[in-house]
């Protein structure tokens, strides 16, 4: 029984065997061992059938290459849903069943002698230690000894998430809809750089033209944009995220899907098109400010229905070339009434107006926007949050949320009309890319994980303040017992009032 499990884990160490057999008998000789092997056995085979292969008659690579299959037919997720400690046996070498693994080896198109396992081994090192530790005659703390002493139990181990993927808890669903960018953030040096005022109040940020002016560092920040922010933020705090998004089949596609995998995202629904590029930003850092160069390559966008059916759909900014996305993706909301569905509407959504996007908003069940984006969606007036919350809901909402800057935020639910100040900085903001995508979702993660709007209201700002205090949209994103820690110590003013 040690020689199978030590085969899947490349485990050589010398007391693999003889530390096995020790929590065996501590277990009271009960088969812990044996009912993993049947499980790892049992679930293998069932994946080989479901791909329509024979399990007393196939190769490791010819399971190898159906999983690749399963992967560019968007069925990996399905078949692979509960495997994620699973490798199966071959003399060669282990096939990892982890959808971790099997992702990352069809993306970055991995011969078979390169193929990763090094997801599912951890998972099944995992595994081996939860068992032993949740059995009735057991220690725990003898459990953890044994399995560090014989290389079951890594220190890299400790945080590793359970990325099963697919439908990996009883929590719920969110897909998350929209455009996703490799950020450059090139810090300027203040003695090469300067802002230029006009008359008309607009500032133009200046360099020495035909020079090589100096700049502090780049940073790159990968997977990001309001959708895949929103994605990551759902995910830490303990939803289960999908998120559709278009890349190219450059490394920085193939990087952005692996970054997405680290945070436990189904990247099943993601779209990889063949000889494009995966958007790139490159954003001006200039002392407390930014600037931005955007460039959005173009997509094949067509919405296609998720595998699972979730509970949310979250849609942000996506190019302009993705109307009939919009067109599918109604259809699909009015084939499935109760998934909610929240818009944080981007660019093109304020360009397209209204009346084009008039079911859209129909369809939401929450709407967020900054208070200049809500005048330009109702036309009525700055000065009447009334006003303005009322038009919205006109559209189609329930919830309306309102951001204002440093004055924080308003929400009109449940005919009520309430504020919430922001979250105090602890220090001063180090980059503000990011900050509203925390809050929008932070919400909608509230919501969707069964607490009040209220509770929802005092988790965003928390978000976003952490947000701002580190670079790029996705390094601050909270966990939320986290978000729960800065309540604790939140200021006697940090509540919501009507208003």
């Amino acid at each position: 029984m040690s020689k199978f499990l030590a085969d899947l884990l490349a485990n050589d160490h010398p007391l693999f065997t003889h530390n096995l057999v020790q929590l065996e008998r501590a277990a009271g000789n009960d088969g812990v061992d044996t009912r993993l092997i049947g499980d790892i056995t049992e679930k293998t085979h069932t994946v080989m059938r479901t791909l329509g292969l024979d399990p007393a008659d196939t190769h490791g690579k010819e399971l190898y290459l159906a999983l690749n299959a399963a992967v560019a037919n968007g069925t990996a997720a399905g078949v692979l849903a509960e495997t994620h400690y699973v490798l199966a046996r071959f003399e060669d070498g282990p096939v990892s069943l982890c959808l971790h693994d099997v992702i990352e080896n069809a993306h970055h198109e991995l011969a078979y002698e390169q193929r990763l396992v090094g997801h599912a081994q951890r998972h099944l090192r995992l595994e081996i230690i939860r068992r032993y530790a949740e059995h009735d005659k057991t220690d725990n703390q003898m459990v953890h000894r044994l399995a560090e002493e014989a290389g079951i139990k890594q220190e890299d181990d400790k945080d590793y998430p359970l990325l099963g993927l697919g439908k990996k808890s009883e929590a719920p669903s969110i897909l998350a809809i929209g455009d996703i960018f490799t950020d450059a953030f090139i810090q300027l040096d203040e003695g090469s750089t300067k802002v230029i005022k006009e008359a008309d109040g607009k500032e133009w940020l200046a360099l020495p033209y035909g020079q090589k002016p100096h700049y502090e560092r780049v940073d790159i920040i990968r997977s990001v944009g309001p959708s895949p922010n929103a994605a990551v933020s759902s995910a830490r705090l303990g939803l289960n995220v999908s998120l559709m998004a278009w890349v190219g089949d450059d490394p920085a596609g193939r990087e952005a899907i692996d970054h997405l995998v680290s945070e436990a995202i189904d990247v099943t629904e993601m779209k990889k098109e063949s000889g494009k590029l995966t958007s790139y930003w490159y954003v001006l850092r200039y002392k407390a400010d930014r600037t931005m160069l955007v460039k959005s390559e173009k997509y094949d966008y067509k919405f296609v229905a998720p595998q699972n059916e979730p509970d949310w759909i979250y849609l942000s900014y996506i190019g302009e070339d993705s109307w009939q996305l919009h067109e599918e993706l109604i259809e699909y909301l009015e084939q499935h009434p109760d998934i909610k569905l929240a818009f944080q509407p981007g660019t093109f959504h304020f360009e397209w107006g209204v009346d084009k996007l008039r079911r859209v908003y129909g369809r939401s069940h929450i709407i967020v926007m900054n208070r200049e984006e809500a005048v330009q969606v109702t036309g009525a007036p700055y000065e009447s949050l009334q006003d303005l919350t009322k038009a919205l809901h006109e559209l189609g909402p329930q919830i309306v949320v309102i951001t204002d800057g440093p004055n924080g935020s308003y929400a009109s639910y449940d005919y009520k009309l309430v504020t919430i100040p922001n979250y105090p900085d602890p220090a001063p903001p180090l980059d503000r890319t990011g900050a509203g995508d925390a809050f929008a979702s932070t919400i909608v993660a509230a919501l969707a994980l069964g607490e009040s709007m209220d509770t929802a209201l005092t988790w965003a700002p928390i978000n976003s303040m952490n947000v701002v205090q580190k670079l790029g949209a996705q390094a601050g994103l909270l966990k939320k017992d986290e978000i729960a820690g800065y309540l604790k110590s939140a200021p006697e003013e940090y509540k919501v009032s009507s208003l």
